[in-house]
C-alpha cells in the first residue's frame, strides 16, 4: 500500500482510508423505502403520469411508501420565492425521500420544460442539508412515436448533476398512448416488464444504500471547505 510520504499534496489531518465498517449500516432506517416520484406533462390524461401511476403501485407492492408530486401550480423557476407553497412541497417531499423516479414525456428531442422546472427548484444544499444527495434515482420516459432515448439520457446527466446514485435500469415506452387502456392501466407487454424491473432494481439500490449515504458522499475535498465556503458554493443563484 502507498504510504501518504508518496502523495506530498494531500492534507494529511484530512485524509481518510475508507473504512468497511463504515458500510455494515448498522444503524440504518427500518421504515419502507420512500420514494417520491415526479412526472412532467400537465395533459389531462398524461401518460408520463399514468406511468408513474403504476410505478408507485408495483412500489407499493414491494413494500415501498411512494408520493407522487403534482406538478400543477408549480412556479418557474425564480418567477417566485421558495416559500411558495408548491415549491415548499416539492423540497419537503424531496428532503422526505430516500429516492426518487423521474419519468418525463418526450418533446422536440428532450425532456420537457415542467419536468426540468421541478429538478430546478430541489436546490443541491438547503443550508446543511442536501435534498438529493447520495439518494437512487430511477429514470423513465414516454414516447408519442418510436422509442428514444433522449430524455432518459438527460435525466441521468442531471441525477448525476444532483449527486444521486442512478441505477443502471431504466425505461422508455414508445407510442405510449396504445400501452394505456380505457381505465388509464398499462397493457401487459414487455414495456410494462420494464418498468417492474426498474422499480425492483430501485428498491434493492435503496435497501442497499440506506444508512450508508453519511460514509458514500464523504469527500477530502469538501472536508477541506469550511462550512460557510461550501455553502456558498452549492447555493449559487446565478452564473
Amino acid at each position: 500500500m502507498s504510504s501518504l510520504h508518496d502523495l506530498p499534496n494531500i492534507d494529511r489531518p484530512l485524509f481518510r482510508v475508507p473504512d468497511p465498517e463504515a458500510f455494515a449500516a448498522h444503524d440504518a432506517p427500518t421504515h419502507p423505502p420512500r420514494i417520491l416520484l415526479l412526472y412532467g406533462s400537465l395533459r389531462e390524461r398524461s401518460f408520463s403520469r399514468l406511468a408513474v401511476e403504476e410505478a408507485a403501485r408495483l412500489l407499493a407492492a414491494m413494500g415501498a411508501e411512494p408520493r407522487i408530486f403534482d406538478p400543477r401550480g408549480l412556479p418557474l423557476p425564480d418567477a417566485e420565492e421558495a416559500s411558495h407553497p408548491k415549491v415548499a412541497e416539492l423540497r419537503e417531499l424531496a428532503a422526505w425521500a430516500d429516492g426518487m423516479v423521474w419519468c418525463s414525456p418526450e418533446r422536440h428531442g428532450a425532456m420537457t420544460g415542467i419536468m426540468k422546472a421541478q429538478i430546478d427548484w430541489i436546490p443541491l444544499s438547503l443550508g446543511a442539508v442536501r435534498p438529493t444527495q447520495g439518494k437512487t434515482l430511477a429514470v423513465m420516459q414516454v414516447c408519442g412515436g418510436s422509442q428514444s432515448f433522449n430524455s432518459v439520457n438527460q435525466l441521468r446527466v442531471l441525477g448525476r448533476w444532483m449527486r444521486m446514485l442512478t441505477i443502471p435500469n431504466q425505461s422508455s415506452v414508445p407510442k405510449a398512448y396504445l400501452e394505456f387502456d380505457e381505465q388509464d392501466r398499462m397493457r401487459p407487454s414487455p414495456y410494462y416488464d420494464r418498468i417492474v424491473d426498474v422499480m425492483e432494481e430501485l428498491v434493492k439500490f435503496t435497501w442497499l444504500v440506506r444508512g450508508r449515504t453519511d460514509a458514500l458522499v464523504d469527500r477530502y475535498s469538501e472536508r477541506k471547505e469550511s462550512a460557510a465556503e461550501l455553502s456558498a458554493r452549492v447555493n449559487q443563484r446565478a452564473i
